[in-house]
C-alpha cells in the first residue's frame, strides 16, 4: 500500500502530478482503444477498406459488439464511439467504456483524419498529438447498421453496430466475413452492454 504523508498545519498540501497522471492513463487507455497504440496507418495487406463511403450516415454513435484482446480496452464494458465531422474535414471520435472491475467511466476525445478521399473509409486516429493509427472499415451493412473494422493488421478488429445486439443471423454472416479476412473470429471478445441503454448481443 502506498504511503501518503499529511501535509503540515497550516500549510497547503504539495502540488502532485498524480491525479493529472491517472487522468491521462485512463484517457490513454480507452482512446487508444481504436488504435492510436498502432505505428501504421496503412490497411493490412490485402484488405480494401470500403468504397463509395459516406461520412454523413457513418457519423453518431457506435456500439462495440466484439473485439480482439489487447491492452487498450481490456477490462471494459459498455463501449461505444461517436464520430462527429468537423469543419475543417476532421472527425471527432468520443471513445467511451465502463471498467468492469470498478464500473468506472472512462471517456477518450480524439481526433480521425482520411488517408486518402473521404469516400474510401480508410482512416488515421489520433488520441495524443501527432501519433496515428489506422482505422480501416472493411465490412459495412447497406443501411450502416453495423460495420467490421480493422487496425494495420488482422489482430486489431471490432464489430460496431448502432444498437448493442444484432439478429443471430447478421452476426453470423459479420463473423464469417471476417474469418474470411484472416480475422481470428475465435478469439472475439462478446462485449457486455448490460448498463447501456438495450440488452447485450446474443454470441453467433
Amino acid at each position: 500500500m502506498q504511503h501518503l504523508t499529511r501535509p503540515l498545519p497550516h500549510q497547503p498540501a504539495a502540488p502532485t502530478a498524480r491525479p493529472r497522471l491517472l487522468r491521462w492513463l485512463a484517457s490513454a487507455l480507452l482512446g487508444a482503444a481504436l488504435l492510436t497504440g498502432c505505428a501504421s496507418t496503412s490497411p493490412p495487406p490485402g484488405l480494401q477498406p470500403v468504397t463509395g463511403f459516406d461520412l454523413q450516415r457513418y457519423q453518431g454513435r457506435w456500439y462495440e459488439l466484439a473485439r480482439l484482446d489487447h491492452a487498450f480496452e481490456r477490462g471494459l464494458r459498455d463501449v461505444s464511439a461517436t464520430y462527429t465531422p468537423q469543419p475543417d474535414g476532421s472527425v471527432q471520435v468520443i471513445n467511451r467504456g465502463r471498467q468492469a472491475a470498478s464500473g468506472q467511466w472512462r471517456e477518450a476525445v480524439g481526433k480521425a483524419l482520411f488517408t486518402g478521399p473521404s469516400s474510401t473509409a480508410s482512416l488515421k486516429v489520433s488520441f495524443f498529438g501527432p501519433f496515428y493509427g489506422g482505422y480501416h472499415v472493411v465490412g459495412l451493412d447497406a443501411d450502416y447498421r453495423w460495420a467490421l473494422v480493422v487496425g494495420p493488421d488482422t489482430g486489431y478488429a471490432w464489430i460496431l453496430a448502432r444498437d448493442t445486439q444484432l439478429p443471430r443471423a447478421t452476426l453470423q454472416r459479420i463473423v464469417a466475413q471476417a474469418q474470411s479476412l484472416g480475422i481470428d473470429t475465435q478469439a472475439f471478445i462478446w462485449v457486455d452492454h448490460t448498463d447501456t441503454d438495450s440488452p447485450t448481443p446474443a454470441q453467433p
